[in-house]
């Protein structure tokens, strides 16, 4: 079975993530949705990251990418895989977000051609994960509180707070948050931060009294002596490598320096469904669990779900909120039951439908690179 052509639809949302910026930069967060066909007449769906410009994803994946791509055989994922990075090392430099949604695309494929639930075709080991809400960042302590109750009353099972900085306006919001939740509900910290060493420590040191999950990105990805020296400081777990460049490879620096105990990977900033399962199985072989993060996108967490699904050492599912925000480009909303979990999809592949309304009413490029 061939990949006969890749087909894109670049959709501009007017959305923007951070919209406190001041610096005149574009700051908007497109999707380009991706759909890869075949000579069998099975397609695969994902999507892209198009955030500051989809003109640069839509052009990588058809200027570099497709020429790879296209006439190869769907089976043959690994080398693909590979031939992509080498391709990326000549001097092609994708960004972190590429090129993991063609290899989702190219698994989809093959899961439809299996006529099994991705999961199932990876092997499954679970049907089912918890839930915890992944806020935005806020200007006011209320506003943290505010959205934790709503999604905790909802039954989703805990919130994961993005604090504003400084470092001590942080530790006050994660006191009030846990006062306001009670001790009974998850809570997770991510600073997404620069802070120094110790600054961290005594973020670190706080959330430990309170009970927190795990204390994440308080660094650079790269900044690899301070996680070390923070691990071995705290008891709270690590979590680290969301940005990793370099997928296992990249993921394996730190876990060799030991400089986190818990690893982040996704099927969108990790290459793929291939990517992130060799930095879950190595994280499995290093005693670590590999937490999937968020990848903004409706259609791309599905694909989180199914990996997450197939692996032991994930513990949660991260719903990134407010969840009508990152829903694109699913038609229906994320299987989550009225007791925070959410269900794996058991129809073939992906086993989801696109809102191909909204894709067209959305779209302002549409491009097809055809094989031959």
């Amino acid at each position: 079975m061939k990949v006969t052509a890749l087909e894109t639809w670049h959709c501009a949302r007017n959305l923007s993530l951070f919209p406190e910026n001041r610096s005149g930069a574009n700051m908007s967060w497109d999707v380009v949705v991706i759909k890869l066909h075949t000579d069998a007449d099975i397609a695969g769906e994902a999507c892209a990251l198009a955030a500051r410009s989809g003109i640069i994803t839509e052009n990588y994946l058809h200027e570099n990418i497709a020429p790879l791509v296209l006439g190869q055989d769907v089976t043959e994922r690994e080398r693909i895989w590979h031939e992509l990075w080498t391709l990326d090392r000549h001097l092609t430099f994708f960004p972190n977000y590429l090129p993991g949604p063609v290899d989702v695309a190219l698994w989809d494929i093959a899961a439809k051609a299996a006529d099994l639930p991705l999961f199932r075709y990876l092997g499954a080991y679970r049907n089912s994960l918890p839930v915890y809400a992944s806020g935005l960042f806020h200007g006011e302590t209320e506003e943290y509180i505010k959205e934790a109750l709503h999604y905790k009353n909802l039954g989703i099972q805990g919130y994961k707070v993005h604090s504003p900085g400084p470092w001590r306006k942080d530790i006050q919001v994660h006191e009030a948050l846990r006062h306001a939740v009670g001790d009974d509900f998850l809570l997770f910290a991510d600073p997404v931060g620069d802070y120094t060493l110790s600054e961290a420590i005594k973020v670190g040191r706080s959330l430990e009294e309170m009970n927190y999950e795990w204390f994440e990105e308080p660094f650079r990805d790269f900044e690899l002596t301070k996680y070390q020296q923070l691990c071995a400081s705290l008891d709270i777990a690590i979590a680290a490598t969301e940005t990793t460049r370099g997928a296992h490879w990249g993921v394996a620096q730190a876990i060799a320096q030991q400089a986190a105990d818990i690893v982040r990977a996704d099927v969108s900033w990790k290459t793929g469904i291939t990517g992130t399962l060799k930095i879950a199985h190595m994280a499995e072989a290093n005693g670590l669990n590999c937490e999937i993060h968020t990848t903004t996108m409706g259609l791309m967490d599905i694909a989180n779900l199914h990996v997450s699904c197939a692996i032991k050492n994930c513990d949660y599912f991260e719903y990134f909120v407010p969840e009508h925000a990152f829903m694109f480009p699913l038609l229906n909303k994320l299987p989550i039951d009225d007791k925070g979990i959410i269900h794996v999809p058991e129809q073939p592949g992906l086993g989801v439908e696109l809102d191909w309304d909204e894709i067209k009413k959305l779209c302002v490029s549409h491009r097809i690179s055809e094989f031959g």
